[in-house]
């Protein structure tokens, strides 16, 4: 495990790219813990900083998995179904026939979450950068069915004043030649809770469905942090697979 510190490649790169090499390794793939942010920055002579930018990008990507007081391995293997061709949720619903009605659309400017910075690659500590959030309540001309919170990258240089009764993604080509291409998306399940239920119309102890959503431009640069709260019998999540 060498980091060559004369390359113009920067150093949490090299580092990515020795992890990659590490976990790829018979020992790590069975379960055996990655030696510890201490150990391997002394290794590879880089500050811890860099090294945990490296591990965070292999976590988002599902390849690591890190419990605070255990440590870091391997993540299993799951069964993962890929997705082409995704839609916004205006498409979706278009294609659907349903016709969407805005229950809250809210703005506001806030500091990102210790996740959300990590995914828009900025700092989180000592950061100064506010994202611009969108939260809107959505559904049919009869009930509310979804709650969505988007965050957007800071670089953006979105002021919150733009016309999101818009679809979103025909907003950021339009105004700012943003074209997204990438999602990548997590489902999974719970009870509402008081806020979520007061939103959707819905009992506290009724199930909902959350979809994470990370968006990407054809320059592989995150767009946006979403996350919708769906009511569970509102929502199907359907994956095609050939083999």
């Amino acid at each position: 495990m060498e980091i060559d510190h004369t390359s113009s490649k920067p150093l949490h790169i090299q580092a990515e790219e020795v992890l990659r090499k590490l976990i790829d390794k018979e020992e790590y793939k069975n379960g055996k813990l990655l030696p510890n942010e201490v150990e391997l920055s002394e290794q590879l002579n880089i500050s811890r900083n860099t090294l945990r930018q490296a591990i965070n990008k292999l976590v988002f990507e599902g390849l690591l998995t890190r419990k605070k007081g255990y440590g870091t391995k391997v993540a299993k293997k799951g069964i993962v179904g890929g997705v082409k061709n995704w839609l916004s949720f205006s498409q979706e619903m278009k294609m659907l026939g349903i016709e969407v009605r805005n229950f809250e659309l809210h703005v506001s400017l806030k500091k990102p979450s210790k996740e959300i910075a990590s995914f828009f690659e900025i700092p989180y500590e000592n950061n100064i950068k506010r994202c611009v959030v969108l939260e809107r309540v959505r559904g049919n001309k009869e009930f509310p069915f979804v709650y969505f919170i988007s965050y957007f990258n800071p670089i953006i240089p979105l002021t919150g004043e733009e016309n999101f009764t818009k679809p979103l993604y025909e907003l950021l080509e339009t105004n700012y030649h943003i074209i997204v291409k990438t999602s990548k998306e997590e489902i999974s399940a719970r009870l509402a809770g008081e806020i979520i239920a007061d939103k959707l119309e819905i009992k506290a102890n009724d199930p909902i469905l959350i979809r994470k959503r990370f968006v990407y431009d054809i320059n592989n640069i995150p767009v946006e942090y979403n996350i919708g709260y769906y009511r569970a019998e509102s929502f199907t999540y359907t994956i095609e697979a050939e083999r």
